[in-house]
């Protein structure tokens, strides 16, 4: 299969560059594959399309505040986008995989002096140095002193807003690359699909009697790693650091007996569930990491309907709802979505999948 077939053409000005004013007042394109239908409607509608006893999987990671600036003795700036914990920073909590640039400015033992948030203020306590530099990926491990690493992110750190947004971020970004149920920090990258809730929104969900499943998984800067391979099953998939608990797959594997539905709320939470499926459809609790990688013709074994924002050409996002909904339906809904202009990806609106393809 060519990546070519999961291109599409779209206008700069469709690429969200803020939120909406308001949380939730975004357009949310339903589509049912299998009627063949597709309409518009705002997102406060969202509850009406749940029945009682259905289930919501949604990814509850909380984005940290991921680049940071650093400068040399010489003066020179350095940024550093972190990447997740190392293997032994998950022992002491201050050892990190990270992208250095310019990386070939910084030498391996190199101590550098923090910048606070202004960009501009050297820290008076706060260092990173370079543990180790991969020459082929790029990848650095760094070590950072003066404090506990997430208080150096909160004094110093700026939110990894996504490249195609083109502007720095702003104290605003705070809340608003965060969905309401963000907890377990981790994540480079919001799970966009849950930007849209509202609490108003839960309390309707659960007035109407549908459950609520939580699951972690920590998205990582691969989210945006374009697929440079023609050849789709060429490209090697990255991975994620996923948790998956006992609550969630009882709560899950209930609504599956009593023939109710499962929704994941965004391509992360359905990639944790396809982790964690056996082949009849029920969940096993699982904590670790997951490269599972989703195109046509793959059959999704967990979730009956998908919540997603609208995703980048030739992504593997744009593969993974593809083979939730077909290849067909999904490029008549991005063209109906750009034909009636909403807005693209982060910040955007998003798509409503009803059902999966069987």
């Amino acid at each position: 299969m060519l990546i070519d077939e999961f291109d599409y053409q779209l206008p700069e000005e469709l690429i969200a560059q803020e939120p909406p004013a308001n949380r939730g007042e975004s357009r949310m394109l339903v589509l049912d594959p299998a009627a063949g239908t597709m309409e518009i409607v705002p997102f406060s509608r969202f509850p009406e399309y749940l029945n009682p006893g259905d289930v919501i999987a949604i990814n509850d990671t909380k984005v940290i505040r991921a680049r940071l600036f650093a400068r040399k003795d010489t003066g020179a700036k350095i940024e550093i986008f972190l990447l997740g914990l190392s293997d032994a920073g998950k022992r002491n909590g201050n050892l990190w995989q990270c992208f250095m640039k310019p990386g070939k400015r910084v030498q391996v033992g190199m101590e550098l002096k923090m910048l606070l948030r202004d960009g501009v203020t050297l820290s008076d306590e706060y260092t990173v140095r370079l543990v180790s530099k991969d020459v082929e990926t790029g990848v650095c491990v760094v070590e950072f002193s003066g404090a506990e690493t997430m208080q150096i992110l909160h004094d110093c750190g700026h939110l990894p807003l996504p490249p195609y947004i083109k502007r720095p971020d702003e104290e605003s970004d705070s809340e608003r690359y965060q969905t309401v149920y963000a907890e377990i920090p981790g994540a480079v990258a919001a799970p966009t699909a849950g930007l849209h809730f509202t609490e108003k929104t839960f309390a309707e969900l659960k007035e109407k009697g549908v459950d609520t499943a939580h699951l972690t998984l920590h998205v990582g800067a691969g989210t945006f790693k374009p697929v440079e391979e023609t050849e789709v099953e060429k490209h090697h998939m990255h991975t994620e650091r996923f948790f998956f608990s006992d609550a969630a797959a009882e709560k899950l594997n209930a609504a599956k007996k009593n023939g109710k539905r499962v929704l994941a709320v965004g391509t992360t939470s359905l990639r944790t569930l396809e982790s964690c499926v056996d082949n009849e459809g029920f969940f096993t609790p699982q904590d670790g990491e997951t490269g599972i990688y989703i195109y046509p013709p793959y059959k999704i074994k967990s979730a009956d309907m998908l919540l997603t924002n609208f995703h980048l050409p030739k992504s593997t996002l744009l593969m993974l709802v593809s083979a939730f909904a077909g290849m067909d339906p999904i490029r008549k809904a991005y063209a109906m979505a750009i034909q009636e202009k909403m807005r693209f990806f982060s910040y955007g609106d998003c798509m409503l999948i009803l059902n999966k393809v069987k």
